[in-house]
This record gives C-alpha cells, sequence and structure tokens, in this order.
C-alpha cells in the first residue's frame, strides 16, 4: 500500500475555469491518461448549472463514458442538492460538497449562508449514505479569503467539528487562493485532524505564489496523507480573483519520490498526463516538473 494518496482534479477543477471548450472526448482521454499512470481515486466533472460554468455541461456524458474503466473511483462535485440528484444518476464513488470558511466567498460562490448550506448537506449525507455514495466536505479558502482576508482556525475548525457529527466520510481543506505559508498550513492541519479523528482529511492546495509544495510538505508533517493535486498545474476557482492553478500532481509526486515516499503512481506516465492536460488548457500551466524531468 502507498504511504499517501493523491486524488487528481484536473478534469474538474483543472479545466473548469478555461475559456476554450474542452470536448468530452478530449476530457475522457484526460482521465484514460490519469488512470495509466496508477490513478484511480479522480474527480471528474461537476454537476454545476452549465450557465455558470460552462465547461461543466456535459458532466452527465462524461461520467458516462468513464463508468466502463474498470477501478476508476469517480467523484462528482455537487453544490446543491439539485446536482446531487443528477449526479446519483451515474457510477459515483464519492460526490464532493463544497462550502466556504466565510460567509462572504460562500454567498458569492453557492448564493447560500454557511448555515444554509450546511443544512443542505445534512440531508445530502443521509440521501447519499441511502444511495451507497461516500460524501465529501470540503471547505474552500482555509487559510485565507479574497474578500475577508485572513480565516481564523477557528472559522475552519468549528465547520470540521459540525461536518464530521454530520456524517461525512471525507474532509476537505483547501487553500482556494494559494495564499498559504507552511507555518500557517501546519498548524491548521494538526488541528483538523485532531478533531476529525477517524473521518479521512484531505488538502487541496493552490499554487498561485509558488508555495503549493512546501505547503504539501507542511501538510504531511502535521500527518495529512491525501492530498488533491491537478497535472501540469492547470485550474483554478472560477470565483476566486486571482486564483492560479492547483499544486501540480507531478511535482508533488517527484517530492514524495525523492523523499521515499511512495505514491504507488508511476512517475514518467505521470508526465504524459501532465502534457496531455497541458495540451487542452488555454493558460499556461504552472507545473515545473514536467518542463526539466524530459
Amino acid at each position: 500500500m502507498a504511504d499517501v494518496k493523491i486524488i487528481d482534479v484536473s478534469p474538474r477543477d483543472g479545466l473548469q475555469n478555461d475559456s476554450k471548450l474542452i470536448s468530452t472526448e478530449e476530457k475522457v482521454n484526460l482521465v484514460k491518461h490519469l488512470m495509466e499512470a496508477g490513478l484511480s481515486s479522480v474527480e471528474v466533472t461537476s454537476f454545476v448549472h452549465p450557465a455558470k460554468v460552462p465547461q461543466m455541461a456535459d458532466a452527465s456524458a462524461v461520467l458516462e463514458a468513464v463508468s466502463e474503466f474498470n477501478d476508476l473511483k469517480a467523484i462528482a462535485l455537487v453544490p446543491n442538492l439539485i446536482g446531487y440528484e443528477r449526479a446519483k444518476e451515474h457510477v459515483l464513488s464519492e460526490v464532493n460538497w463544497v462550502s466556504s470558511a466565510t460567509e462572504t466567498f460562500n454567498q458569492k460562490n453557492i448564493g447560500l449562508t454557511i448555515d444554509e448550506n450546511f443544512s443542505q448537506f445534512v440531508r445530502l449525507v443521509e440521501q447519499a449514505k441511502q444511495d451507497g455514495i461516500k460524501t465529501c466536505f470540503s471547505i474552500a479558502v482555509s487559510f485565507g479569503c479574497p474578500y475577508e482576508g485572513e480565516v481564523s482556525e477557528e472559522q475552519v475548525l468549528s465547520l470540521v467539528k459540525r461536518v464530521k457529527e454530520a456524517g461525512a466520510d471525507r474532509i476537505g481543506i483547501a487553500d482556494t487562493i494559494g495564499i498559504a505559508v507552511p507555518q500557517q498550513v501546519e498548524s491548521l492541519m494538526k488541528k483538523v485532524l485532531e478533531v476529525a479523528g477517524e473521518t479521512p482529511v484531505t488538502i487541496h492546495l493552490h499554487d498561485t505564489r509558488g508555495l503549493g509544495s512546501a505547503n504539501a510538505y507542511a501538510a504531511y508533517q502535521a500527518g495529512v496523507r491525501i492530498f488533491e493535486t491537478s497535472v501540469s498545474g492547470i485550474g483554478g476557482c472560477p470565483f476566486a480573483p486571482g486564483a492560479a492553478g492547483n499544486l501540480a500532481t507531478e511535482d508533488l509526486v517527484y517530492l514524495f519520490h525523492r523523499m521515499n515516499i511512495d505514491t504507488g503512481l508511476d512517475f514518467g506516465k505521470l508526465l504524459d498526463a501532465a502534457d496531455y492536460a497541458a495540451s487542452l488548457s488555454s493558460k499556461n500551466p504552472l507545473g515545473r516538473i514536467r518542463h526539466v524531468e524530459r
């Protein structure tokens, strides 16, 4: 068994904010590349309203196509209960429900207060358990908000406690705008892990300021063993001003492999997946390692 687990989010978070519409076939091919590199858990798409995120308008078609991939644990983001009803019609391992650590970001991102959003999540957990689908509750802007500035640890921890009590199968902590520094990451994640107890915890990092790998290492030192990344570092939140791409999967894997931390992934094939993802994106990918490891 690998020492750490990596969930690649490039088909969803990596592509969602791209102005160039990527075809369903290209998205499916990206998932195929990721699986060939050894990635089994992939956030494939999201069931958001097409008017808000046009790139994800083909969510059903993508999930239908990848349902034929053996061993894929497909994850879909759902912003509300309507999105869940659409998602559950497909073969899914898990749904990812996103809230925020601040009220302003939650209103701008989802159009609900934190409490309103959480009430819907409680209903989702009950339904998902009946449907045999796991749930992840991800907390956006956990280290800093583009609208409210600094985010206190208590803001995040109080929500983590509520999520654990609601019965989430996984809890995600996200640095949505790439504002965190290693000391901050290590401090918060140690406390999150303590509050979460047996509930698995994931960290989702953006590399806006070039500190993604350093923050991932700090999270690892704190005890985190599940990481969300995006091959080639593509992506970014369409509702977070200035949020550049995610931490590149291949950059994190390079770091871990050099530290003799087993990821269970094939680095060469991961670079192939990163190259393919970069070819789909109209933006300049943030990933660094693929440029020097060829």
